[in-house]
């Protein structure tokens, strides 16, 4: 049985597997698309309405069976929220996620870090990936409730008086019955995701004077950005990572935005989210985070501290992680790195596949696991990766970086460090492969991997 981290993920097996909370909480599910959003009502799996295709809730476990999903539906959100609507989170035990495989073999187990002022959490979803069905652990908090999800994954809210009644029943409402006095309803002519503070209308413009492409709003994005911003007023602190211990980063990922390129502005004091662009578009670093081309979406959170009264403000900005893109990353850096060997009068480096896959699990694994280490957990070094992967190389080297943002940028980091430098100017070496993960504390993690 795996033990899960936020951000950890696991392949599943074919068939039903059921996912328990056990413990004084609600237990529902969204089924949305790629983008994040639901397609109607039917998409909500909740106590008072516990079955949609591919998925049935039953007391406090989900039976859940992803290719029966309805057509177009790519994910699964596990979602949790106190039984008791009065109580928080963070004054009940850590919920703890249990994952079996048919016939009822524990497959993994999930806790994530225990609550503070968040009202539901994101517990881990279950998503399609290259044809396959796999398992993330989330542990993502919303301080804003039940709405707040709602918003993200494209529901309309509107609050409405305590024993009011809808105005118009054409569209009766989706949530009412969980137990929160929010009124949740999705007409059928429900639009996207709107931009309430209208930032795109504040940062597209700009891009485009400077020749980047817009960048559209993600709901994950927005989910991290807003849970950020909540950690850090709670903190009254700016940070990358919050007293939560957990990164502006891992909320990206652990919202299930697994990135290629990310970037990110954490600020306080700005009072309107026009002050907030002016701000990043007046400061040389910052404006070219909301300039990069490289990135083609974007979330925005802000909160306001009521001890201090300062609003603090988090943007996140990527793009997403593709096969294509990986594959381009990781050859820019065999690039950069045979030409400074070039340089050097050495030959060039060929990519062996099996020392590419060894440095892409070690990438992935020391984000999953949240380690940064040429030594795994359990001991094993870059010789015992190259050969698990099935590489025969009678020599091995290993560098190792993160938080770099780009490949020309961690290839220049490796070259003024004399170790690393070592590695990619040793003449013995003739093959290379390279691993790319983001997510993890630092954001980036890049793996180089040698054999002769």
């Amino acid at each position: 049985m795996s033990e899960l981290v936020p951000g950890g993920n696991m392949p599943l097996p074919d068939g039903a597997v059921t996912v328990r909370v056990p413990g004084p909480f609600d237990v529902s599910a969204l089924i949305t698309d790629d983008g994040g959003k639901v397609g109607g009502d039917a998409d909500f799996v909740f106590y008072n309405q516990p079955t949609a295709p591919g998925a049935r809730l039953g007391g406090d476990t989900l039976t859940l069976e992803p290719h029966r999903l309805r057509p177009g539906a790519t994910r699964i959100t596990v979602v949790v929220s106190p039984a008791d609507p009065g109580t928080p989170l963070g004054g009940l035990p850590s919920p703890t996620l249990h994952v079996d495989a048919p016939g009822g073999r524990p497959l993994a187990r999930f806790a994530p870090p225990r609550p503070r002022q968040e009202t539901v959490l994101l517990l881990a979803e279950i998503y399609r990936r290259d044809g396959a069905w796999k398992l993330r652990a989330l542990g993502q908090g919303y301080a804003d409730g039940l709405a707040g999800i709602a918003r993200d994954f494209g529901v309309d809210v509107t609050e409405e008086p305590a024993g009011a009644e809808p105005a118009d029943d054409t569209h009766p409402p989706t949530l009412v019955s969980l137990r929160t006095p929010t009124l949740v309803s999705l007409p059928a002519s429900a639009p996207p995701s709107a931009d309430p503070d209208g930032f795109l209308a504040l940062v597209n413009p700009a891009r485009a004077a400077a020749g980047a492409p817009p960048v559209a709003l993600d709901a994950r994005l927005t989910a991290a950005a807003r849970g950020h911003a909540a950690a850090m007023a709670a903190a009254g602190s700016l940070g990358t990572q919050s007293p939560d211990g957990v990164s502006v980063h891992q909320r990206v990922t652990g919202a299930g935005y697994a990135y290629l390129a990310v970037g990110e502005h954490l600020v306080s004091g700005p009072r309107t989210p026009a002050d907030f662009v002016a701000y990043c578009l007046g400061e040389e670093r910052p404006r070219r985070t909301l300039l990069e081309r490289a990135f083609t979406h974007a979330g925005f959170g802000h909160l306001r501290d009521g001890r201090t009264g300062d609003t603090f403000w988090t943007a996140v900005w990527a793009s997403p992680l593709t096969p294509e893109g990986l594959a381009r990353t990781a050859a820019e850096v065999v690039d950069l790195t045979n030409a400074e060997r070039a340089r050097a009068g050495l030959r060039p480096l060929a990519v062996d596949p099996l020392l590419r896959v060894a440095a892409q699990a070690h990438s992935a694994d020391m984000v999953a696991r949240a380690f940064y280490s040429h030594t795994s957990p359990e001991g094993g070094r870059p010789w015992d990766r190259a050969a698990a992967a099935g590489a025969a190389r009678r020599s091995i080297g290993e560098n190792i970086a993160c938080g770099q943002r780009s490949a020309a940028e961690v290839v220049e980091g490796w070259m003024n460090s004399p170790g690393h430098r070592a590695n990619i100017l040793t003449a013995d070496f003739t093959h290379i492969g390279v691993g790319f993960e983001g997510g993890g504390a630092a954001g980036t993690y890049w793996t180089q991997l040698f054999g002769a």
